[in-house]
């Protein structure tokens, strides 16, 4: 994400005084404006043999890669529990983003990065990865001056399908942003939400006015500040607008519904070039027999089908039926076939 752009203007891991920084105030010490620390840790057995002014090769833990060089700047030890509390507003270990804080080394290194490799990405995802340089010219080769991106983490279903066509009323193009790093285990494959995305922008968005792209990010289930983060990232792949629904990048309970769409009032007006498409939540009404929200509906909630990533996965994996109403037949199939793969 460094090495592409995506994170511009972070060229390093935080240092302890940017990681406090950022936990408690949302910037670095030079006023940047950042919402999540981005920092590199490592188990004390391996840190104690490094030091300050020595240059390192980072290494892929997976494929053992060699991904690229830093020069280590500071060592340092943090409060991870107090991470946990700023960041995902608990310290709860069922909660995937603390989980993974809590688990990584007790040591932080800090220091600049020269990324040498991409990884797998631009070949395992052909025509999908893109970087933020590429799709800025995209952007500008089609003429848009209005760009709403819109974060996915799982497949795209009606509410997100009807979300994407508000956005397209009011912008000239919609980027469909899906995140293709690593997300909780019972989430969608990349691969998989691809060919969902592939087949509904093929059947029933008007094409030249829609790009679908990936990134490399992990999801953190960081709520409101995740957020933030997401906004950062499509201001630097060059969208004006970023559309935030229901419980954006929130994970069971931690965070209020609208809790993601607040934050955006909450911060400096000069934080973010970029604009919220602050949308609400979005559900099938057998009464208007149309999509809908609790903005445009009258009805009551019993005329109500409301749309849920989380409900989706269960029906599937019990075999049970899927109301035509709640995602596409198209994108139906590849998910039940997805499913009985498994």
């Amino acid at each position: 994400m460094m090495g592409i752009g995506a994170f511009s203007p972070l060229e390093r891991f935080m240092g302890r005084e940017d990681w406090k920084s950022v936990c408690d105030e949302m910037k670095m010490i030079d006023g940047t404006f950042w919402p999540i620390p981005i920092t590199l840790s490592m188990i004390e057995e391996v840190a104690k043999d490094l030091k300050e002014g020595q240059e390192v090769a980072l290494i892929d833990g997976e494929n053992k890669e060699l991904m690229g060089i830093m020069v280590i700047e500071e060592k340092y030890r943090i409060d991870k529990v107090y991470e946990c509390k700023q960041i995902f507003k608990t310290d709860n270990p069922q909660h995937p983003g603390v989980f993974h804080v809590m688990s990584k080394g007790e040591v932080n290194l800090a220091g600049p990065v020269k990324v040498l490799s991409e990884g797998e990405y631009p070949k395992r995802f052909k025509g999908i990865y893109a970087t933020p340089e590429e799709t800025r010219r995209l952007f500008e080769e089609k003429g848009w001056k209005t760009v709403a991106a819109l974060q996915l983490r799982n497949p795209m279903h009606r509410s997100h399908e009807y979300i994407a066509k508000i956005a397209l009323e009011v912008c000239d193009g919609l980027f469909i942003h899906q995140l293709i790093g690593k997300l909780k285990e019972d989430d969608i494959p990349a691969d998989v939400r691809v060919k969902c995305i592939d087949v509904l922008v093929e059947e029933y968005f008007p094409k030249e006015r829609v790009i679908q792209k990936g990134y490399p990010l992990e999801m953190r289930y960081a709520g409101p500040r995740e957020a933030l983060l997401h906004a950062i990232i499509r201001q630097n792949y060059g969208a004006t607008h970023l559309i935030v629904g229901r419980d954006h990048a929130g994970v069971g309970n931690y965070y209020g519904p609208y809790e993601a769409q607040e934050i955006f009032d909450q911060i400096p007006r000069d934080a973010l070039l970029i604009k919220p498409l602050k949308i609400d939540w979005t559900f099938y009404c057998y009464k208007c027999k149309s999509m809908a929200s609790y903005k445009t509906c009258p009805h009551p909630d019993e005329n109500h089908l409301l749309l849920s990533g989380t409900l989706l996965r269960r029906m599937l994996m019990e075999g049970s039926p899927v109301p035509e109403e709640f995602s596409r037949p198209e994108v139906i199939k590849i998910l039940k076939d997805y499913y009985q793969s498994l």
